[in-house]
């Protein structure tokens, strides 16, 4: 009787690859992805540089170093003013509550990137 290959242990794993690619295909990202932005469990702390602070409030209202400002282009006069006062690695940090629209604080973050500012971070919880 000549030699016979048992097929079983090679079906069974040609089976196993089968599920196992099967199930890791649903992991790809689908373009939908829900995300809440706001929230970070990373944290940065660098205190040798010069900060200031802009706040977006839900109401969508501004402050700069806990002082209101009224527009953009008070915006912009303030932080001209800061620009000359303070270093050149000055720190801006942005800190929007999590339901203020985008494009206001795109529009915060371009005036402070018009202004003079390389440094800008989002502050995050």
């Amino acid at each position: 009787m000549p030699p016979q290959i048992n097929l079983t242990p090679l079906i069974d794993v040609v089976l196993q690859l089968l599920i196992f690619f099967m199930i890791s295909t649903t992991f790809v990202t689908q373009p939908g992805i829900r995300i809440n932005l706001p929230k970070a469990s990373s944290k940065v702390q660098n205190t040798a540089q010069q900060r200031n602070t802009i706040v977006i409030t839900a109401d969508s209202t501004l402050y700069i170093n806990d002082q209101q400002i009224r527009d953009t282009e008070e915006l912009r006069s303030r932080l001209l003013e800061l620009r000359k006062q303070q270093e050149e690695e000055a720190l801006i940090i942005v800190k929007a509550d999590e339901t203020v629209a985008h494009g206001i604080v795109v529009g915060v973050l371009d005036v402070a990137k018009t202004s003079g500012f390389t440094r800008i971070a989002i502050a995050t919880r």
